[in-house]
């Protein structure tokens, strides 16, 4: 591993004060409004590409075990799990065309996942799958979505283009009532909601978006159709097109190299430039990752766990630049929350982020041979402020002629798009296609956003619950007042930076779960006192990060430079540790999950 040089005094003090001025170029007094929804007249952004027009079919009104709402990794990994625990009947309902989640609407082209394949892809021991390479493209990610939804099968009861528009508890039948935007109003025993929280595609507000008159779309539905090519490449389409794409997160790294190889020119607009490490993908063999035996999937990936929650393990497996991070900042944690040390912690923590992001910023000169364009792509945050992104093309697309960078920060954003292109300052950029690789909403799907209606026992409307009486669970799974009702989700349960292992350890417990009510008979319902026991938990050594996150640029992770929520969000300890506490937990006793049914009218007669 290599070791970045620590700082000096006297250049933290210079960071802190490039930080705050590079923070203040970007902070808008709008925050999140700045973003406009695809809905409404903007709608025509979130269409489905790939699954056309859907098949007609007579709403249903029948019965099943399990309903899951949403098709992603989330969702299938859900029904994997309920068909483990001999669950018959298990409905997914997803609004794509088929299963995948993000992997089936992000299609662009240069897709990859950004954490190592061998643990971003769930159940690879009990499918017999080792992937081809150590970051998976989108394709062959989205192919292993559809060899789980196979092998448990999943297909036959599932619904596709369609979408729940509500969920209502009903007292006399036990069960809950799911309704869908097909006319759907089927009866569901539990509900297990796996909706995520990056689904709907964002578009900034820029004034003029819709007097655009060239070709635009939103990276989430790319449109193969104008540009020609395959997310590996070729896109003909694009040889005499002068392209302008917005965003140069996660999805502009990816794509904006590709793009430079095939258009006539391309304008990339920044407003923050993202860390860009090194990714090295290479092609794997079974080989390489230890596939020749038992358990080989599940025992890296917890070792990859463990690493970037900051546990000791005695060989780092994964060996990348995550697991390297993870060493020079992550370790640090433990030991300062044993010691209540949090000032050390800080300062400790700073010396090492200061001493990785000036690696960072070495490769920016290092690689672009411009210093102009090179010192407008230098990160200036923190590491954690963004997610982190990984490439061995993206600084050197912009050694090439037809690339031009246009730092939009000091405008605060594109003023105005009109109907030949986008003006940034004094300067008019004419284009030829416009498209925005801005995102998606954080929160704005689910069962927490409002568009997903929850009424629990008496009617009780979730939303209105988490208002009057903030969030309230146990473990994040089940809520007093909704029963049989399971949410995937961080909310007041653990995250990580490889969330499909999230996803799976949240599958099991939510599938035990089901198979202890039914079990003894009794609904999944914790009464309130296990509710405030748990919030207990969370507040006990849950850190303040507010201190880190007041002092970020803005984004999504921070809510556009307007801070974290107050309050323990997540368990405090690391995903490592809830994993470990959730099964104990399962082991010893899950009666606190549970609740017993009332008797029935037809119980009691003589």
């Amino acid at each position: 591993m290599t070791i970045p040089q620590a700082p000096t005094p006297e250049e933290l003090t210079e960071l802190r004060q490039r930080y705050r001025l590079e923070r203040e170029r970007r902070v808008r007094p709008d925050g999140a409004a700045q973003y406009r929804a695809t809905e409404a007249e903007f709608g025509y952004y979130a269409a489905d590409p790939y699954a056309g027009e859907p098949a007609d079919r007579a709403p249903l009104r029948d019965t099943v075990d399990v309903a899951v709402v949403g098709g992603g990794f989330g969702g299938i990994l859900a029904g994997a799990r309920l068909r483990q625990q001999g669950v018959e009947r298990v409905r997914i309902v997803e609004q794509g065309g088929d299963f995948g989640g993000t992997w089936y609407w992000n299609r662009y082209p240069g897709i990859h996942c950004d954490i190592e394949s061998h643990v971003y892809l769930p159940l690879l021991d009990e499918t017999g799958y080792v992937p081809e390479w150590k970051y998976s493209p989108g394709e062959e990610i989205r192919r292993h979505a559809v060899r789980i939804a196979e092998r448990f099968g999943l297909y036959r009861d599932a619904l596709f283009s369609t979408s729940v528009t509500s969920l209502t508890w009903d007292e006399a039948s036990e069960a809950w009532i799911v309704a869908t935007d097909r006319g759907d109003a089927f009866l569901a025993t539990y509900v297990v909601t796996a909706t995520g929280t990056l689904s709907q595609p964002k578009l900034p507000g820029i004034p003029g978006i819709e007097d655009f008159e060239g070709h635009t779309f939103h990276t989430s539905r790319w449109d193969y159709s104008y540009t020609g090519g395959t997310p590996d490449g070729g896109l003909s389409g694009l040889a005499d097109k002068r392209v302008g794409i917005v965003g140069t997160g996660a999805t502009g790294i990816q794509v904006i190299p590709v793009l430079a190889e095939d258009a006539s020119h391309v304008y990339v607009f920044q407003r923050t430039p993202s860390t860009v490490d090194v990714r090295a993908n290479r092609r794997t063999t079974a080989q390489d990752v230890g596939a020749d035996r038992d358990g080989w999937a599940r025992e890296r990936r917890d070792n990859y766990l463990r690493i970037v929650s900051g546990e000791t393990v005695e060989e780092d497996l994964v060996a990348d630049r995550w697991t390297e991070s993870a060493a020079l900042l992550e370790k640090l944690l433990p030991s300062f929350r044993r010691q209540g040390d949090r000032g050390a912690f800080e300062a400790a923590y700073e010396i090492a982020d200061a001493a990785k992001m000036n690696e960072l910023r070495s490769r920016v000169e290092e690689t672009v041979t411009d210093p102009d364009t090179a010192e407008r792509l230098k990160p200036w945050y923190r590491y954690a402020c963004k997610r982190p992104t990984f490439s061995d093309k993206y600084y050197q697309a912009f050694n090439r002629g037809n690339v031009t960078l246009v730092d939009t920060a000091d405008t605060h954003g594109i003023e105005r798009v009109t109907g030949n292109g986008v003006v940034v300052g004094d300067t008019a950029y004419e284009l030829d296609c416009l498209i925005f690789a801005t995102g998606f909403s954080v929160g704005t799907s689910g069962i927490l956003s409002g568009k997903l209606p929850v009424h629990g026992r008496d009617g009780t409307q979730l939303l209105h619950a988490l208002a009057q009486q903030g969030p309230r669970s146990l473990h994040g799974f089940t809520r007093n007042g909704f029963p049989n009702l399971v949410q995937m989700g961080s909310l007041q349960n653990a995250s990580s930076v490889n969330y499909t292992h999230i996803l799976d350890e949240q599958a099991v417990h939510g599938a035990a779960l089901v198979a202890a009510a039914e079990a003894k008979g009794a609904l999944l319902e914790p009464s309130r006192e296990t509710e405030d026991a748990w919030i207990a938990v969370l507040a006990e050594g849950a850190p303040d990060h507010e201190w880190f996150h007041a002092d970020c640029t803005p984004g999504y992770y921070n809510g556009e430079g307007r801070g974290r929520p107050n309050g323990p969000t997540s368990y405090p300890h690391g995903a490592f540790a809830f994993h470990e506490l959730l099964k104990r937990w399962r082991e010893e006793s899950m009666t606190e999950a549970l609740r017993a049914k009332a008797p029935r009218a037809e119980d009691s007669a003589p």
